[in-house]
C-alpha cells in the first residue's frame, strides 16, 4: 500500500507504454489507423472499456470535460476490450461507440491484446501516456478525472518547457449521422391511449408513437444533452431509459446520464424533477431523504410496485425507491456489492439490475452482468430464478437452475405469471415460467432488444440496435435453439495456494493527501467464489493491503475485491477543501499453481513500484 503524493515532477516514474493492437481496428477516425508514434507529442489518455460496463459509461462522462478543455493536446482512446461474446462483434462496438456519444478514436481489441500487454485487471482502466511514449499513470475504476486533469497540467507545461509537446487537431472524425425515427431506444410504455412512449436514448428524447409503432406523434426534449425541466420543446434529458405509469396519467422516466427520476405530464408535455440533484451519488453519500436533495446513480429502469416506485440504481447495483406520498427516496434492496447473492435486501448483491417488471406478488429485475433472472417478494427477500454468477452465460434453455442468458436488459410481466425476458446480448426474447421452473425461447433474430411491453395478444419488443419497435404475436410454442455456453475470456492470475499478499496501489494526486478527519479514508472488502478458496482474509477492512490465505484444495476461482479511498486538498488555509472518492471493483479470475505469484497488486490509482 501506498498513501504517498507522486513523486516531482522531474523525478515522475516512466515506463515505456506498449504499442496498440486490435484486430477489429479503429473507429471514429475516418478509416485511418494508428500507432503509438504517431501520436508522440500529445498526451495519450487510454481508457479500458467495455460497453456492458456502468463503471465504463460514467468514466466516458467524466472525461467529456477534459476532452473539450484540452483538445489540442491530449488524445483520449478508448480500448474495447470484451467481457461478454457478443461485445467481442464488431458491429455491436460500432453501435455502442454512436450509442453512448464516444466523440474519441476507439480500437477494437476484440481478443484483448493490448489490455493483456498494458497488464489490466479490470473495467474501466485508464492509463496516461506522456508525449514521449511512456505510461506515467494509471488508475481503475471510478472518480480519477481530477487527477488526470491535474497530470495533464503538469505533462502540458513539462514537456511544453522541454519542447516535447505538439498542439493541433487530434485523429477524431466524427461519424455521419443516420436518419432513422430512433436511435438505439432503451425503453417503452403503453399509453392509455394506445400510443407508446419510447426512450429514445441516443438522442436524449421521449417520442410518442402512434399505435403503429411506427407514426411520430410528437418529440418530448430538445434533443441535445442536458438537464433542464419545463415545456417539451425546451426540457433537456441525458440518455434516458426507463419508464413507469403512475395513478394520475403521469409518466416517471429514469434520466440515466443524469442520474435523476423525471416527471412526464402526456396531458401537457412538461417536463419536472422528481429525484436525484444532477450528480452521481458515491460512497459515504445519503442513501434516503428528500428525493430532490439526494444523489442518485445510473437509474436505469423504474416500475410501480407496492405504493411507490422502484429504481433499478445500475451504477451502484442496488434498488432504490421513490415515495411520492412524502417525496423521498431511500435504498430498498442491496449492498452496493457487485455479484449474485440472495437473500434480506439488506444483504443481497446485485450486479447492475437494468430492468423491472411488477405483479402483485413479485417485482422482477434483470440483473445484466450476472446474466440473470431474479425477484423481490413482498417481504423484500431476494431471490433468483436464473443465472449463477459475473462469469457465466450463454444461450441455454431447458431447467432455470442450467440455463443461461447474456446480458439480459428488460423483463415483461406476461398474462399467464410467466415473464419475457429481453435477451439483450443474445438478440432473444425468452420466457421463464415460475409454474414450471422451465425457461425457453420465444424469439431470435432481435438485433439487442433492451424492454418489451404487450399490447393485446402481441408483444412489442424495443429492437435497439435495429432503432424500431418490432411487433410479435405472442407464440404458443417456444422457438428451439442449440445450447451454447460460455464463460467470461479473461486469462486467470496463477497465484500459489497459501499465503497471498494483495496489494491495492492507491497514490493519492498532486496537491491532495487521505482524508482522516473523520477516520480512516480507505475501505477494502474481499470475498471469493467459491467461498472456499479463501481459508482467511475474507471481509471487510481499512487498510489496503491484506494477507489471504488460499485453500490448495481448490483449483481456480474468483477473488472479489472492492476498493475505496478519499482524498482531500492539501492546503492547511484552506478551510473547506475539496475531497474526492475513488473506488473499484475487481473479480480476479485465479488459478492455484505451485508456481504461481504470492503477491497480487491491484492499481488502484498510481503505478505499482
Amino acid at each position: 500500500m501506498s498513501e504517498s503524493s507522486p513523486a516531482p515532477t522531474t523525478r515522475r516514474a516512466r515506463v515505456r507504454a506498449p504499442e496498440l493492437t486490435g484486430k477489429g481496428g479503429w473507429l471514429n477516425t475516418g478509416g485511418n489507423q494508428y500507432t503509438l508514434a504517431d501520436l508522440r507529442g500529445r498526451i495519450v489518455i487510454l481508457d479500458f472499456w467495455t460497453f456492458c460496463c456502468i463503471n465504463c459509461l460514467h468514466v466516458l462522462d467524466e472525461l467529456r470535460e477534459l476532452e473539450a478543455k484540452h483538445r489540442d493536446t491530449v488524445v483520449i482512446i478508448g480500448v474495447h476490450s470484451p467481457k461478454f461474446v457478443h461485445e467481442a462483434e464488431h458491429q455491436a462496438v460500432v453501435d455502442a461507440v454512436e450509442r453512448y456519444g464516444v466523440e474519441h478514436p476507439v480500437l477494437d481489441d476484440p481478443e484483448l491484446a493490448t489490455w493483456k500487454q498494458y497488464a489490466v485487471r479490470a473495467w474501466p482502466t485508464l492509463v496516461v501516456i506522456d508525449p514521449e511514449g511512456y505510461v506515467v499513470a494509471q488508475h481503475a475504476g471510478e472518480g480519477h478525472a481530477h487527477a488526470i486533469a491535474k497530470l495533464v497540467e503538469e505533462l502540458e507545461a513539462e514537456h511544453a518547457a522541454k519542447g516535447t509537446l505538439r498542439r493541433g487537431d487530434g485523429p477524431y472524425v466524427a461519424p455521419e449521422p443516420e436518419p432513422t425515427t430512433l436511435r438505439f431506444p432503451g425503453k417503452a410504455l403503453l399509453l392509455p391511449s394506445g400510443n407508446f412512449l419510447v426512450s429514445d436514448t441516443t438522442r436524449h428524447q421521449l417520442v410518442e408513437l402512434a399505435a403503429d409503432g411506427e407514426s411520430v406523434v410528437r418529440r418530448i426534449g430538445s434533443g441535445a444533452r442536458g438537464f433542464a425541466d419545463g415545456a417539451a420543446e425546451d426540457a433537456a434529458f441525458n440518455e434516458p431509459q426507463g419508464l413507469a405509469l403512475l395513478d394520475d396519467g403521469a409518466v416517471v422516466v429514469a434520466d440515466t446520464v443524469n442520474h435523476a427520476l423525471r416527471r412526464f405530464d402526456p396531458a401537457t408535455g412538461r417536463i419536472a424533477t422528481l429525484a436525484g440533484t444532477g450528480r452521481q451519488w458515491m460512497q459515504g453519500e445519503a442513501t434516503e431523504g428528500p428525493a430532490r436533495e439526494v444523489n442518485l446513480s445510473s437509474p436505469w429502469d423504474v416500475a410501480w410496485w407496492q405504493g411507490r416506485v422502484w429504481i433499478a440504481m445500475a451504477g451502484v447495483h442496488q434498488l432504490w425507491a421513490y415515495d411520492p406520498a412524502d417525496g423521498t427516496v431511500s435504498v430498498t434492496a442491496g449492498t452496493t456489492n457487485e455479484g449474485l447473492v440472495d437473500g434480506p435486501g439488506a444483504e443481497a448483491w446485485f450486479a447492475q439490475p437494468s430492468g423491472l417488471a411488477a405483479t402483485p406478488e413479485r417485482l422482477w429485475l434483470a440483473d445484466s452482468e450476472t446474466s440473470a433472472l431474479r425477484w423481490v417478494d413482498p417481504d423484500g427477500q431476494v431471490h433468483t430464478a436464473v443465472g449463477t454468477g459475473l462469469f457465466d452465460f450463454g444461450h441455454r434453455d431447458g431447467a432455470a437452475g442450467q440455463a443461461l442468458l447474456q446480458h439480459p436488459l428488460g423483463v415483461t410481466a406476461l398474462p399467464d405469471g410467466s415473464v419475457a425476458v429481453s435477451d439483450t446480448y443474445n438478440h432473444a426474447l425468452r420466457r421463464y415460467d415460475p409454474a414450471t421452473g422451465e425457461v425457453t425461447t420465444l424469439a431470435t433474430d432481435l438485433r439487442e432488444p433492451s424492454d418489451a411491453v404487450l399490447a393485446g395478444e402481441d408483444i412489442v419488443v424495443v429492437e435497439s440496435a435495429r432503432h424500431r419497435l418490432t411487433r410479435l404475436r405472442l407464440p404458443e410454442e417456444a422457438v428451439r435453439v442449440e445450447a451454447v455456453a460460455h464463460r467470461t475470456q479473461r486469462a486467470a492470475t496463477e497465484v500459489a495456494p497459501g499465503a497471498l499478499r494483495l496489494d491495492v496501489i492507491f497514490q493519492a494526486p498532486a496537491g491532495q493527501k487521505l482524508d482522516t478527519r473523520y477516520g480512516p479514508s480507505t475501505r477494502l472488502l474481499v470475498s471469493a467464489t467459491p467461498p472456499e478458496l479463501l481459508l482467511d482474509g475474507e471481509g471487510a477492512g481499512t487498510d489496503l493491503a491484506r494477507d489471504l490465505e488460499l485453500n490448495p484444495a481448490v483449483s481456480e476461482g474468483v477473488l472479489h475485491v472492492s476498493a475505496m479511498a478519499a482524498s482531500c486538498d492539501d492546503d492547511p488555509a484552506n478551510e473547506y477543501p475539496a475531497c474526492h472518492v475513488h473506488q473499484q471493483d475487481w473479480g480476479v479470475p485465479v488459478r492455484l499453481a505451485d508456481t504461481g505469484t504470492d503477491r497480487l497488486p491491484l492499481v488502484l490509482a498510481g503505478l505499482d513500484a
